[in-house]
């Protein structure tokens, strides 16, 4: 009797786990495979604590969910801390159990709270089709979820990402992403998760992994990818932009065993959109030139590419040539898929992003102090921030997102959950004040800038503002450095380098670069000097530049800007771009791109000097005109009197000629 009670308590307890719930779930996680682990539990979902959890134990739930292997195994609630119940029993798997439940499991030692929710991250099954390769190392992008094949959207997919691509599949390195008219339509799932990789992981469930491109996505926008590997690539024209920001920065081929900086020459558009094609970065934006004062790539660069603007990367380009870099102009270029966020006062204000060509607004559903801190880590502009809502600086403006929220484990912005981009209705947007203080309720707040993807990572913004001026887009410059607001010295100091400031201020155009501190004199150090743009960079730090305590000037130099301050923004569709360069020569050529505007187009940048010179020179053809008309009237007077005086004695004459003849006939007739 005993025995049989024993087997029916125990048949009952196999049934209360496995009518609980068919399979455990990874949530909060980037995807379905990936996220905090929980467990069905008397009809609610438990979490599981991280004491104890191995990796056997991560192996048979990315089996049983489908997920292939697991990559890593996180604690101290990695994805955020749960809800609910705490599983009380420690799991004990070997690895072989198709199961979790099919594991042992033994009474936990250790009181649990959700501070210690375990999670996984899986490995994600990948693979390349319909490539006309034997080795498969090109193709369509498939990715399986949860046993499901899918294919990815382009819009999601970028350079860096296909290198972790080629590298788990063991086909070196990416040498072009391209669109499905190359290697056909899929069918099925669309996977429209990004994958924000950083180029050196080794396979992509490593990479962190955001919602923000997730849009409407049809298979006529399956990604490509053709790696080093295939048969199809060339390793020679691969392609890399330096500067840290995604499509957008100098632009950097391989070419004879080596990375080299591109230079200017022969450089058009065509070959600018090759490159933009390539990097899976859209279409080109803008292409210019800069000025280099490092000592790497000094030595050689490469020029001579000769693009008819429809091939798939650079090798499929006529062949360059290397040549001696020197002090020629090397080539920067903007995407269009390049996005950028600032804070419209330095380190605080409203947040803008950057978007379709427009800047933008963000709604503040969802920003809490988790997501502020963030932001500010990645502007330079502190620690942690504070956020806030107030209304748009320019009411006509996009709100390209929503509900941002940032999670814990989040390492950039760009990994932050989100609804997709589009243009929102909110009447409050996110403002948000940043500073150097820890925060004890942000963990990420006592962390140092690190390369690590899972740690703050470092960025080189250099936050600007305007002080004692007129408003915002008028005043005294200064750049944030070192947690230290410092001024700007005005040695090198023109109306080229006021362009980039009111630009990336979002202050429409320059009006004129102040010098000798007519905004007044600052009070801590100076931080920049001989600076030296050309006008069409995005950012300050883009110019050459030297970035140190200049203790040679003094604030009596301090540089300022005038900007004109517009308030109306352009439209919200696409804008059409102009592309403006400046030739070796100096020869300024112009095409259908400009770099990223504030929001509204450039009008021509004029001194002030030179208007009062205008005035003068005006003024004086005006009295030259004047004399002129006045000495035109006279010569009518004098040139009108002697006409009729001459008239008058013609008649005269006449008359009496006539009256001569009469006479004589008369006295004729007499005789």
């Amino acid at each position: 009797m005993d025995n049989c009670v024993a087997l029916i308590l125990l048949l009952s307890s196999t049934i209360t786990l496995t009518t609980a719930g068919d399979k455990p779930r990874l949530t909060d996680g980037p995807h379905e495979c990936s996220g905090r682990l929980e467990v069905p539990k008397s009809n609610e979902w438990a979490t599981v604590c991280d004491a104890g959890f191995d990796q056997q134990d991560a192996e048979v739930v990315c089996l049983e969910l489908g997920c292939g292997l697991p990559v890593e195994v996180l604690g101290a609630a990695a994805f955020g801390r749960g809800e609910g119940q705490v599983w009380s029993e420690e799991f004990q798997c070997e690895g072989n159990e198709s199961q979790l439940y099919s594991c042992k499991k033994s009474t936990s030692k250790n009181i649990c709270t959700h501070d210690y929710d375990v999670g996984i991250t899986c490995h994600t099954q990948a693979r390349l089709v319909n490539g006309s390769d034997s080795f498969n190392c090109s193709g369509r992008v498939e990715l399986q979820y949860l046993s499901e094949w899918g294919t990815v959207c382009d819009v999601s997919w970028d350079m860096r990402a296909a290198s972790v691509l080629c590298g788990q599949l063991n086909c070196g390195s990416a040498v072009a992403v391209l669109g499905s008219d190359w290697f056909g339509e899929g069918r099925g799932q669309i996977w429209a998760d990004v994958f924000d990789c950083q180029g050196n992981e080794t396979h992509l469930s490593k990479c962190p992994i955001s919602s923000w491109s997730r849009t409407a996505c049809s298979h006529k926008q399956d990604a490509g990818v053709i790696c080093s590997g295939s048969s199809l690539a060339f390793n020679e024209g691969q392609v890399r932009l330096s500067g840290g920001m995604e499509c957008e920065g100098e632009v950097e081929v391989y070419f004879r065993q080596d990375w080299r900086r591109v230079l200017l020459d022969s450089w058009s558009e065509s070959e600018a959109s090759v490159v933009c094609r390539q990097l899976g970065c859209g279409s080109v934006f803008s292409f210019s030139s800069f000025s280099t004062s490092s000592l790497e790539h000094k030595h050689m660069c490469v020029t001579g590419f000769n693009c008819s603007g429809s091939e798939a990367h650079l090798g499929n380009c006529s062949s360059a040539q290397a040549v001696n870099c020197s002090s020629r102009e090397q080539l920067s270029i903007t995407c269009s898929e390049f996005k950028e966020f600032r804070l419209t006062e330095g380190c605080e204000g409203n947040l803008e992003v950057f978007y379709n060509g427009t800047w933008g607004n963000v709604c503040e559903n969802g920003i809490d102090e988790e997501t502020a801190s963030l932001i500010c880590q990645e502007l330079n502009c502190g620690r942690s921030g504070i956020e806030n809502r107030d209304k748009a600086r320019v009411e006509s403006a996009p709100n390209w997102l929503d509900d941002l929220k940032c999670r814990k484990h989040d390492s950039t912005l760009w990994q932050c959950p989100s609804s997709p981009w589009g243009n929102y209705k909110c009447n409050e947007v996110a403002q948000i004040t940043c500073s150097e203080m820890e925060n004890l309720l942000v963990q990420r707040s006592h962390l140092k800038c690190s390369s690590s993807p899972h740690q703050r990572q470092c960025s080189n913004h250099l936050p600007l503002r305007l002080r004692e001026g007129h408003g915002s887009c008028s005043g005294r410059l200064e750049v944030y450095h070192n947690a230290v607001w410092g001024s700007v010295c005005d040695d090198l100091w023109d109306i080229r380098d006021a362009q980039v400031v009111c630009r990336q201020l979002g202050c429409g155009p320059a009006l004129s670069a102040d010098r000798s501190a007519i905004f007044g004199a600052g009070e801590e150090k100076i931080w920049l000097n001989r600076v030296k743009c050309r006008g069409n960079e995005i950012h300050l730090w883009d110019c050459p530049h030297s970035l140190k305590n200049h203790t040679e000037c003094s604030h009596r130099q301090d540089a300022g800007v005038t900007c004109k301050n517009i308030s109306v923004p352009s439209t919200t569709t696409p804008i059409t771009p102009t592309i403006t360069f400046t030739t070796t020569v100096g020869q300024t050529l112009k095409r259908t791109t400009t770099p990223p505007q504030n929001l509204s187009a450039d009008v021509p940048f004029i001194y002030p000097a030179s208007l009062l010179v205008l005035g003068a020179v005006l003024f004086l053809a005006l009295v030259l005109l004047v004399v002129l008309f006045n000495q035109n009237r006279v010569l009518r007077r004098v040139l009108s009197k002697r006409r009729r005086k001459t008239l008058t004695e013609a008649v005269y004459e006449e008359l009496d000629c006539r009256y001569i003849t009469r006479r004589n006939d008369s006295t004729q007739r007499i005789e």
